[in-house]
């Protein structure tokens, strides 16, 4: 799980007090609405994305936070947004503190772009349904360049993310 995908998963204040929930020890979904005051739909919901992004598991009634994920996005080591973008002209006009201002309109460059947000959103070999895509796409997405469904779509057209029958993979 890449930062950016922790992120995505804990952007939803439903979700993060579900996760807390878990966290905190309820262990069913029972539990987790009795504890959080919200509604048994949107906790099965939170439950769901959260396992899909790989921070829950275990079945109902064993629910746990998934601890080795958590570590290993911690351990996540990447450069500081500012100092790579310097680096590449494209990046440095298209992305402001790691988030797209822009898509370029010429495809050399809006493939350079993306390109780089797929290495930073996705390890290789990884496989990803499309929810936990979209979350790792939107914090991209936070200054209104795009959106995450478009992303979507240019990984999938330059090849740098597979699509087959709703799971992903970095190429």
């Amino acid at each position: 799980m890449t930062a950016d995908a922790l992120a995505g998963a804990l952007a939803d204040d439903g979700r993060r007090r579900v996760f807390a929930a878990i966290v905190l020890g309820a262990a069913s979904t029972a539990r987790i609405a009795e504890r959080t005051d919200l509604p048994a739909r949107t906790v099965l919901t939170g439950i769901r994305r959260l396992t899909d992004a790989g921070l829950v598991t275990g079945p109902d009634g064993a629910l746990t936070a998934d601890e080795e994920s958590l570590r290993a996005a911690a351990r996540e080591r990447r450069p500081a947004d500012d100092a790579e973008p310097a680096d590449d002209p494209v990046l440095r006009t298209f992305l402001r503190s790691g988030v797209l201002v822009g898509l370029p309109a010429q495809r050399s460059r809006r493939r350079v772009l993306l390109a780089h947000i797929a290495e930073r959103s996705f390890e290789p070999g990884t496989r990803y349904p499309e929810r936990a895509v979209d979350e790792a796409l939107k914090p991209w997405c936070a200054a209104g360049g795009s959106d995450h469904a478009t992303l979507r779509r240019y990984l999938i057209d330059e090849q740098l993310l597979t699509r087959e029958q709703g799971i992903y993979q970095r190429a």
